[in-house]
C-alpha cells in the first residue's frame, strides 16, 4: 500500500513533464497509478470476502509514536476499487476531453493524480492523524482543481468556498480525532474500535466533532451549498469529485466510524435527521435545474444524504444496503458525468432547453447514459435497482424512516427521467437535431464501461453482498442478502411505486415547476455563507483598521502585551522553585551588574549608534556570563553572532537618522515604559519558574557518552548540533536560507551575484601599489589606508582561523556556525574598508550559490548515509591511512557541518550584498548629478556610518555615504 501511495507521488511529480512531452496522450501512462490501486486491490479480493484485514505498519517518528500504518478491510477494499478504477477511468477519458492547447493541462494533470493519491490515503489509513493528513490533502486537491480556470470569477470562488467549507470542517474533527487519541492511547483506529472508550458527555462530544467535518466534506446539510458550485471544475474532476472521491471520504468516516459509535446518544439524531434533509432538498432542487451538470450535482447531493442515513443506521441490513448503494452510485454518478462532459463538448452546451434530438446523433451516448440514468433510478436488474431494494427492505420497521427514503426514491427517479429526456429527447419544433461533433472511441469508452459494470454488477448482486457482506456483519447477523430477482413482497411494491410516482412527478414538471417558483426557501446555504463572508470580511476591515495603522512600536506593544497576559497570566499558577540559586562565580554579580547598567542606558540613549553599542554591551555580558559558567561554545557563538548583529545594524543605520525623534510624547513615553517593565518581570518570571519546573532530570545529562561513542566527539555542543538532534539544524540552516532569500528579494532591484565597478579603474595585480584591489574606486580622502593594510594583514588569517574552527569543533569549542560567522565577519571587514567592490573581489561568488550548495551538502550527508544502510544523518568513524600523514581520524559529520558552514557563509555574504552594497549602489543612483540630492556623501562604509552617528541634524538618509563612490564627483 506504501508503493502505491509513493507511486501517486512520483507520477504526479512526473506529470507535467509528461505532458510537456507528450501533451494529452501523457494521461494514459499516468492512469497506470491509480490503475494498480485497483488491480491491488483485486488481488486481495478473497482475503477481504473471508473478513480478513490487509496490513502495514511504517515506523515514522517512534519517539512520538507516529507510524505509518495501513489498514484495508471490506470498506476500505471497496473504496480502494472506485478510487483506483473510477481514477484511471476518468484519466483516460481526459486523453479526447481537452484541447491539444489546453492552458495548464500539466498541473491540472498532476493535482488530479495528487488527489487519486491523497483519496487513496484516506482509504487506507489507520492512524487517525495519517487520516486527517489525507484528507485535508484531498481539500487542497480539490481547491486546486474546481480552480482550473483562475481567469474565471465563478471558479477562484467556488474553489475557495469548497476548502474553506471542508477545511474548516476538517479542523473541527481533528479535534475529535484528538480526544479520541488521547483518551484510548493511541491513534490507531483498529485498536480504539477495539475498546471504545466508556459512553459518557466525553465520547458524545467527540463523536459530534468528527461528524461535523465528516458531514462538511460529504456536502449534508447544512454544508450541502458547495458542492453545486464546485461544478465549475472541469466534467472529469466533477466525476471523480462525485463518484469516488472528496464527498464519498464523508461518507467513508461515518462507515468506518458506525460500527464503534452508531449507538453513542447523539449519533443517529444527527445522522438521520441531516441526511432526511440533504436528500429531500437536493432531490427537489434537483428537478428544476436545466444545466444536465447541476442537476446532476443536486442528486448526488440527495443521495450522499441517502448514503450517510444507510451507513451510519448501525444495523447490519442498513450497512450492507449502504455500501451496495455506495458501489451503484459511484458507477451510474461517474457514467453519467462523463456523458454530460461528451455532451457538452461535442454538442456545444449543457442546457437541456437548447439540445434537442441527440439520442439519433449519438446513439451509443444516449444508450450509455439509459444505463446510468436506470440504475439511478432503480430499474431491474441494474445495481441501482438491487441497492435500492435492499434500502427498502432493511427499514421496513421503521414507517417514518421508510416513508421518507420512499419519497426520495420518487424524486430520484423522477429527476432521472428529465436528465435522459432533457439531453437526449427531440424537443426542437421543427425537428432538427443539436449538431454535434463526431464522439472518440476514448471519450465514449469509459462512459460505457462504467454503466456496463453497473448492469453486470446488477446481475452479480449475488456474489457482490456475499463480498460486502463482511462489513454488514461488524453490526450483527444479516437478515436480507442483494439479489438482482425481486421476490414478490411489500419492497417490490414500493421500489415500482418509487418508479411509478417518479414518472408522474416527471409528466407533471409543469406543475411542479410552478409550485417550486412560487415555494422557495427563505435563505439557502449559499446566501448565509456569503453573508456570514461578508460579516467577516468587514470585521476584518475594522479590526485592521483599528490594529494596523503602520506604527511599529503599536505592532511591537501588542505584541508584548499579549506576552505579558498570557504568559503573565500562566505563570499566576507556578510552578515556583523552593529557593533561588546564587551566583557560581562572584564576577557573575560584577557582570550583571554591568549588563543590566548598559540596559538602562540602552534605552535612555539619543543617538542611534550609541543604542546599538550599548545593546551590544548587554550581548557581550551575555556572553561574558557563559563563560563564568562554564560554556566555552556558547560564549563563542553569542560574541560572534554580537559582532555581526553590531555590523548589520551599522550597515542599516546609514539609512537612518542619526538621533531618535523626540517622540514620542510624555503620556506615551510612560506607557512604554510600564510594557518594557513588566515584559521584562514576566520573562524574568518565566526563567525563574523554569527552574522550579523540571520534574525529571534532563536528556542531556546522558549527552556525552553517546557524544563520544555514536558521534564519535569529546565536544558535546557540536555533536549535539551534527548527529544527536541533526534534523533540528537541518530546520534551522533551512530557515536560514529562506531568511536570506527573503532579505535578498526585499531590497535587491537585479541580480544578486557579483557587481562590477562603475569605471573600470581596477589596477591590475602589481600595476599600482595598493593594499586592497578596490581601494582606488574610494575618494582619496575618504580612504583608510592604516585600515586597508590592517586589514590585508589578517583577512586571510581569519578566514584560515575559520576553518580551523570548522574542523576542530568537533572536539574542541567550534563547529561550522562558528567557523561561518567567523568568516563572514572577515568579508565584512573587507567591505567596510573597502566597499562594494572590494567585497566582490573578496567574494567573487553569488551567495545563492553558497547558500544552495551548503543546503545541498547538508541533505547530501544525511541521505549518503541512509543510501549506505545506514540512518539518516548517522555519522560514521572513517580511519584512512594516507601516505606521509599516516592514519586520519575522520567523522562523517565534518561534512554536515561543511554545509552549515557554506550556508552561514552565503547568509552573510547576501546581508552584505544587500544592506551594504546594494544600498550602497542605490545611494550612487540616488546622488548622480542633476537630480538635486546631495552629492558630498562620506564614500566609505564605516564613515558613512559614522558620519551618519555624529551628525545632530542629519535627516533620514542623508548621513549615509556611498561605497564605491569614484572620483568623478
Amino acid at each position: 500500500m506504501l508503493m502505491l501511495l509513493a507511486l501517486h507521488l512520483v507520477a504526479a511529480a512526473l506529470a507535467p513533464a509528461l505532458v510537456r512531452r507528450w501533451g494529452r496522450r501523457a494521461f494514459l501512462p499516468l492512469a497506470v497509478a491509480p490503475a494498480s490501486a485497483f488491480g491491488w486491490a483485486l488481488g486481495y479480493a478473497g482475503t477481504v470476502r473471508d473478513g480478513r484485514a490487509v496490513v502495514e505498519v511504517y515506523p515514522w517518528v517512534p519517539e512520538l509514536g507516529l507510524e505509518l500504518a495501513l489498514r484495508v478491510t471490506t470498506l476500505s477494499w471497496l473504496l480502494m476499487l472506485l478510487v483506483g478504477g473510477i481514477g484511471a477511468l476518468v484519466l483516460v477519458y481526459c486523453v479526447r476531453y481537452f484541447d491539444a492547447d489546453e492552458p495548464g493541462l500539466g498541473r491540472f494533470a498532476a493535482v488530479f493524480v495528487g488527489f487519486a493519491g491523497a483519496m487513496l490515503g484516506v482509504v487506507v489509513a489507520d492512524d487517525l492523524l495519517l487520516l486527517y493528513v489525507c484528507w485535508e490533502l484531498t481539500s487542497v486537491f480539490s481547491y486546486l482543481l474546481i480552480a482550473h480556470h483562475p481567469e474565471q470569477q465563478a471558479s477562484r470562488r467556488s474553489a475557495n468556498q469548497a476548502l474553506l467549507v471542508t477545511t474548516l470542517g476538517g479542523l473541527v474533527m481533528l479535534v475529535g480525532f484528538v480526544m479520541l487519541g488521547q483518551h484510548a492511547g493511541t491513534y490507531r483506529w483498529s485498536e480504539i474500535a477495539a475498546r471504545p472508550p466508556p459512553p459518557g458527555g466525553y465520547l458524545a462530544i467527540a463523536v459530534v466533532l468528527i461528524l461535523v467535518g465528516a458531514l462538511s466534506k460529504s456536502a449534508i446539510f447544512p454544508t450541502s451549498f458547495w458542492l453545486p458550485a464546485a461544478m465549475a471544475a472541469p466534467t472529469p474532476v466533477s466525476a471523480y469529485l462525485h463518484a469516488a472521491a472528496m464527498v464519498k471520504a464523508g461518507v467513508y468516516l461515518v462507515a468506518l466510524l458506525a460500527p464503534a459509535y452508531a449507538q453513542v446518544g447523539p449519533w443517529r439524531p444527527v445522522i438521520y435527521v441531516t441526511g432526511i434533509v440533504t436528500m429531500l432538498a437536493g432531490g427537489w432542487l434537483a428537478l428544476r435545474q436545466v444545466d444536465l451538470k447541476l442537476l446532476l450535482a443536486y442528486g448526488t447531493v440527495s443521495q450522499l444524504g441517502l448514503l450517510v442515513v444507510l451507513v451510519g443506521a448501525g444495523t447490519p441490513d442498513a450497512a450492507l444496503a449502504g455500501v451496495a448503494m455506495l458501489l451503484g452510485h459511484a458507477l451510474f454518478k461517474a457514467a453519467l458525468f462523463l456523458v454530460v462532459g461528451i455532451v457538452d463538448r461535442r454538442a456545444g452546451t449543457r442546457d437541456l432547453t437548447v439540445l434537442s434530438g441527440l439520442y439519433r446523433r449519438m446513439p451509443l451516448v444516449c444508450a450509455t447514459a439509459v444505463l446510468g440514468a436506470a440504475s439511478m433510478a432503480g430499474v431491474p436488474p441494474l445495481i441501482g435497482f438491487v441497492a435500492k431494494e435492499a434500502v427498502l427492505g432493511a427499514f421496513t420497521g421503521d414507517p417514518v424512516l421508510l416513508a421518507a427514503l420512499l419519497l426520495g426514491a420518487v424524486l430520484t427517479a423522477a429527476y432521472s427521467a428529465r436528465f435522459g429526456w432533457g439531453a437526449f429527447a427531440g424537443r426542437s419544433p421543427s425537428g432538427e437535431a443539436t449538431p454535434i461533433r463526431p464522439v472518440e472511441t476514448v471519450l465514449l469508452a469509459p462512459a460505457a464501461l462504467l454503466a456496463v459494470a453497473g448492469l453486470v454488477l446488477g446481475v452479480l448482486a449475488g456474489p457482490v453482498g456475499g463480498t460486502l457482506a463482511a462489513y454488514a456483519r461488524s453490526f450483527g447477523p444479516i437478515a436480507h442478502q442483494l439479489t438482482f430477482v425481486p421476490a414478490p413482497g411489500p419492497v417490490l411494491g414500493m421500489s415500482l411505486l418509487a418508479l411509478l410516482g417518479g414518472l408522474l412527478v416527471f409528466a407533471s414538471r409543469g406543475a411542479v415547476g410552478a409550485v417550486q417558483a412560487r415555494v422557495r426557501a427563505p435563505f439557502d446555504g449559499d446566501t448565509a455563507y456569503q453573508v456570514l463572508s461578508r460579516g467577516f470580511d468587514r470585521v476584518a476591515v475594522a479590526v485592521t483598521g483599528a490594529t494596523q495603522r503602520g506604527s511599529l512600536p503599536q505592532y511591537l506593544g501588542i505584541i508584548l502585551l499579549a506576552l505579558v497576559l498570557v504568559l503573565g497570566g500562566a505563570l499566576l499558577r507556578g510552578p515556583w522553585p523552593d529557593r533561588v540559586g546564587s551566583p557560581h562565580h562572584p564576577l557573575q554579580a560584577v557582570v550583571g551588574v554591568v549588563l543590566g547598567v548598559a540596559a538602562v542606558l540602552t534605552v535612555r540613549a539619543r543617538r542611534r549608534l550609541t543604542a546599538v553599542i550599548l545593546a551590544g554591551v548587554t550581548g557581550y555580558c551575555t556572553a561574558m556570563l557563559f563563560v563564568l559558567h562554564g560554556a566555552p561554545d556558547l560564549a563563542l557563538a553569542q560574541f560572534l553572532a554580537e559582532t555581526v548583529t553590531i555590523v548589520i545594524f551599522v550597515l542599516v543605520l546609514r539609512r537612518l537618522p542619526a538621533r531618535f525623534s523626540v517622540r514620542p510624547l510624555r503620556r506615551s513615553r510612560w506607557t512604554r515604559l510600564a510594557v518594557g517593565v513588566a515584559v521584562g518581570a514576566v520573562v524574568t518570571a518565566t526563567a525563574v519558574a523554569a527552574t522550579g519546573a523540571r520534574r525529571a532530570p534532563p536528556v542531556s545529562a546522558e549527552f556525552p557518552g553517546p557524544a563520544l561513542s555514536f558521534g564519535y566527539g569529546r565536544n558535546v555542543v557540536n555533536v549535539t548540533l551534527v548527529d544527536i538532534r541533526a534534523w533540528d539544524t537541518m530546520g534551522e540552516i533551512a530557515v536560514l536560507v529562506v531568511a536570506a532569500t527573503g532579505v535578498a528579494s526585499l531590497i535587491f532591484q537585479r541580480r544578486r551575484g557579483p557587481d562590477r565597478p562603475r569605471r573600470d579603474d581596477l589596477p591590475p595585480p602589481g600595476a599600482e601599489r595598493a593594499w586592497l584591489r578596490a581601494g582606488p574606486t574610494l575618494r582619496t580622502r575618504r580612504r583608510s589606508i592604516v585600515f586597508e593594510v590592517v586589514v590585508r594583514l589578517i583577512f586571510h588569517t581569519i578566514v584560515l582561523f575559520s576553518i580551523f574552527l570548522l574542523f576542530s569543533g568537533h572536539n574542541a569549542p567550534g563547529g561550522g556556525f562558528v567557523g561561518g560567522l567567523v568568516a563572514g565577519l572577515a568579508l565584512a571587514v573587507r567591505y567596510l574598508a573597502g566597499g562594494r567592490h572590494e567585497l566582490d573581489q573578496a567574494a567573487p561568488v553569488d551567495a545563492g550559490l553558497l547558500l544552495g550548495v551548503g543546503l545541498f551538502v547538508a541533505v547530501g550527508t544525511g541521505l549518503l548515509a541512509m543510501s549506505t544502510g545506514g540512518e539518516v544523518l548517522r555519522s560514521s568513524l572513517l580511519e584512512p591511512e594516507l601516505p606521509l600523514v599516516g592514519e586520519l581520524h575522520l567523522v562523517t559529520s565534518i561534512f554536515f557541518d561543511i554545509g552549515v558552514y557554506l550556508v552561514v557563509v552565503g547568509l552573510m555574504l547576501d546581508i552584505l550584498r544587500s544592506l551594504g552594497a546594494e544600498v550602497d549602489r542605490q545611494i550612487e543612483v540616488e546622488d548622480e548629478p542633476g537630480t538635486g540630492l546631495r552629492t558630498d556623501r562620506p564614500a566609505g562604509p564605516a564613515q558613512q556610518a559614522a558620519a551618519g552617528a555624529g551628525s545632530p541634524d542629519a535627516p533620514g538618509g542623508t548621513d549615509a555615504g556611498a561605497a564605491g563612490t569614484d572620483g568623478r564627483r
